[in-house]
Parts: structure tokens; C-alpha cells; sequence
């Protein structure tokens, strides 16, 4: 108990930055998360056409989809960085 009342000064604000960049974590990683399943899910369509299993016209509407949730995303990330 008196070693860290003693070490107090030096290792609180550890703790704090240690807690805040969890927290920043915390809020990256869903965002993160989705953008990278995205972009597989993208990946796998263009495999799907590539073996002839998706029309060219199906696949064009997926695509411009997935592409369209991937720039709302990064434009998501922009607004945020912003404020």
C-alpha cells in the first residue's frame, strides 16, 4: 500500500493514457472491422465472377454496393477526424 501510494505520482498518469488509448481502441475496432469485412466481401464477389458463378451485370450492382459502403465509411472515418 505505501509503494503505491509512493509510485502514485509516476504510474497514474500511465494508467491514464494506458485507459484513454483502450478506449480509442475500443471505438477504432467495430470501424475497422467492418471495413475489412467489407473489402472480403468485395474480394469474394470479384473470385464469384471470376469463375463465371455471377453475371456481369449482378456482379457490377454488388460491387458499386460494397464500393459505395466503403466510401461511406472512409468518409465516415474523415468526419470524425475532422471534429
Amino acid at each position: 500500500m505505501l509503494f503505491d501510494l509512493l509510485l502514485a505520482p509516476v504510474t497514474l498518469p500511465v494508467n491514464g493514457i494506458a485507459w484513454i488509448g483502450g478506449k480509442i481502441l475500443e471505438q477504432a475496432s467495430p470501424e475497422l472491422d467492418e471495413k475489412e469485412v467489407l473489402s472480403k466481401r468485395l474480394l469474394a464477389l470479384q473470385l464469384a465472377f471470376d469463375m463465371g458463378d455471377l453475371s456481369e451485370e449482378a456482379f457490377e450492382e454488388q460491387e458499386e454496393d460494397l464500393l459505395l459502403a466503403i466510401q461511406a465509411l472512409e468518409d465516415a472515418e474523415t468526419l470524425e477526424g475532422a471534429d
